[in-house]
């Protein structure tokens, strides 16, 4: 894991971020177990841990400047990205992760239990059958779905002034044009990838239209 471990310290630099020794180990400990339970459960389709490093770790914490609020829900979890990465990181924002697929929210709670993480919970659910008793500050989602999609099944979750974080890819132009509701595109850079992202803020305070 040494070379994971260079790939993280050298990206949490890169990106200015304050992230502490013990935190550093957790992230090598969640790759670790991305990488046992991936031969059974099929978690990811990247198989090597330093692209893991890379594609998982390095681009869920790319978006921590710009995370807001102390309540956060990550709809489509899949494996606990960004949400794992993130409740390692931000130990005083609470987090719940979402998902449909049994499997990986079975990973999911391994994965909080071993690596201790007060701050983060799981649920398996459809987001649409999910009405929480109190809602969010922010929605985030990463390659979960169609932009206009995202607001239509999570419009109900965030709380007056919440936000709408999805992380995409760059060319969201035909996306953008879908969405009424106030928005802004944040370029985001993933260190040691030539990947383009960016991260999509939507303010959803009163159930956005969509056209």
């Amino acid at each position: 894991m040494e070379d994971c471990r260079k790939i993280l310290a050298a990206g949490i630099a890169s990106l200015n971020l304050a992230v502490t020794d013990a935190q550093l180990e957790q992230l090598l400990s969640f790759i670790k177990l991305i990488e046992k339970w991936n031969k059974a459960y099929n978690l990811t389709a990247i198989r090597d841990r330093e692209e893991m490093a890379r594609l998982h770790i390095l681009d869920s914490l790319a978006i921590i400047p710009h995370m807001q609020g102390k309540r956060i829900i990550d709809i489509g979890t899949g494996a606990g990205l960004p949400g794992i990465p993130l409740a390692i990181c931000l130990p005083e924002i609470d987090f719940t992760l979402l998902d449909s697929n049994a499997k990986k929210t079975r990973f999911v709670q391994q994965a909080i239990l071993e690596l201790k993480l007060n701050n983060a919970a799981v649920l398996h659910s459809r987001v649409e059958d999910y009405h929480p008793e109190h809602a969010y500050d922010a929605v985030l989602t990463r390659a979960f779905a169609a932009l206009a999609d995202i607001v239509k099944l999570t419009a109900h979750l965030p709380g007056k002034n919440g936000v709408l974080l999805a992380m995409k890819g760059q060319n969201m132009d035909a996306e953008l044009a879908q969405i009424s509701a106030k928005k802004s595109v944040i370029p985001v850079s993933v260190p040691g990838t030539d990947v383009e992202r960016c991260l999509v803020r939507i303010e959803l305070p009163e159930q956005a239209e969509v056209r």
